[in-house]
């Protein structure tokens, strides 16, 4: 199916966006699951709600898309939209040929290769409030062996929870599905779920509290935590804890990045609710303890790492993924509905730079692509949006151009 080839003005988005390899073996005690009928799509702490078993999605399958999804701009703008009316896109990432892959937190796999666009649904996948499939990362030696890595939520009869899982992927298939780690704890709300080599070639996986504050402080616990892995899911043996535990003292972590000094980054979202925010940026050490729940914003406590930038507790960036282009942090800001940048040499909150405010609506996924533009989606069909009529979209940003606006 060919793309409908369509440039799309700065002015025009503009208009659009004002109308609107065996599992580690750590187990969790069993959380309760949040019923799907009474959730709050709000973004607050959810009740204790019954537990709802999960329907089981088809085994992976490959369906055609509409000629009308695609848009793309024949032309070199600040901003273009790449691929309109996806359902709640949550990570982007490019195979070395420049496909591009895009997960939807229902359970799609988008695959946007040349000309064509298809998609495969994960099995398994449980969707409820910030569950579902979540992270992706393509191997550092894709070319090689073709592996790809996901995080989705699933649900069992103790409640939802979260894996990775590793595949082939080749001529728009995937294959030989592994899971590298299981029984991550689950929730409606707080399941991390970003994925990420490093310069190390380890892989990095962020997990949320699952809505238990306290197990993020537990060393021998999944959740509330950035944790590392082999490739093949085996345990690093310089890991701080002699378990998958990097870091740890995190409520909800969303965005992983390095800088070029190889320094580990992180996003994390503050707490919800009335009178809140403190939403973070993070520079992770190995082994390090960051404080939640026992403190946010600038409070100190011996043993625990403070943020380096932080919300405040009158603005909520609830910030989503995260990449370091040019020496600034840039990530998403889903609550904000901005795109956020911060130079990394001089982090203050001065020096936060904010665009595209109100303009777009939620934005999560960011990814730096081969061609140098930034990539950015928006999140506005995941129940707590206002979608407008294009949504949920991909778009690409100049950096160069938007540095001189």
């Amino acid at each position: 199916m060919k793309r409908l080839l369509l440039t799309i003005s700065f002015a025009t988005l503009l208009f659009l966006a004002a109308c609107g390899n065996e599992p580690v073996p750590l187990i969790e005690t069993p959380l309760p699951m949040p019923s799907v009928a009474t959730i709050s799509l709000q973004e607050v702490e959810p009740e204790n709600e019954e537990l709802v078993q999960a329907t089981q999605e088809p085994e992976e399958t490959e369906e055609e898309i509409p000629e009308s999804r695609l848009k793309i701009s024949a032309t070199p703008e600040l901003i273009q939209s790449l691929v309109q009316n996806l359902n709640s896109p949550w990570e982007i990432a490019f195979l070395p040929d420049e496909t591009i892959l895009i997960t939807e937190r229902g359970g799609n796999l988008i695959i946007l290769d040349g000309d064509e666009e298809s998609k495969i649904s994960i099995a398994d996948v449980y969707e409820q409030g910030e569950s579902g499939l979540l992270g992706l990362t393509v191997h550092p030696n894709f070319e090689d062996n073709r592996l790809i890595y996901l995080y989705l939520s699933y649900a069992t009869s103790g409640g939802i929870r979260n894996r990775v899982e590793s595949y082939q992927f080749a001529d728009g298939q995937v294959s030989d599905k592994r899971i590298l780690i299981d029984n991550i704890p689950g929730a409606a709300n707080h399941d991390g779920g970003r994925i990420e080599f490093g310069p190390d070639g380890l892989l990095y996986i962020t997990s949320g509290d699952a809505q238990n504050p306290d197990s993020a402080q537990d060393i021998n616990t999944l959740s509330g935590k950035i944790l590392r892995l082999n490739d093949d899911g085996s345990i690093p043996s310089d890991n701080p804890f002699n378990n998958p535990v990097y870091s740890y003292g995190h409520r909800n972590p969303q965005g992983l990045a390095w800088d070029d000094e190889g320094r580990l980054w992180s996003t994390e979202h503050g707490p919800s609710g009335f009178g809140s925010g403190y939403d973070e940026l993070n520079l992770i050490e190995m082994g390090g303890n960051y404080g939640w729940p026992v403190i946010q914003g600038d409070q100190t406590r011996e043993g625990m790492i403070s943020p380096r930038l932080h919300s405040g507790g009158n603005e909520t960036w609830a910030p989503g993924d995260l990449e370091i282009v040019y020496g600034q942090a840039w990530f998403t800001g889903l609550r904000g509905t901005t795109l956020y940048s911060v130079p990394l040499d001089k982090i203050n909150p001065e020096s936060l730079n904010r665009h595209f405010v109100n303009q777009f609506g939620r934005l999560r996924a960011i990814r730096l692509g081969p061609d140098g533009l930034l990539y950015v989606g928006t999140s506005n069909r995941d129940g707590r949006g206002s979608p407008n009529e294009n949504d949920d979209q991909i778009f690409k940003i100049d950096l160069l151009q938007l540095s001189q606006n």
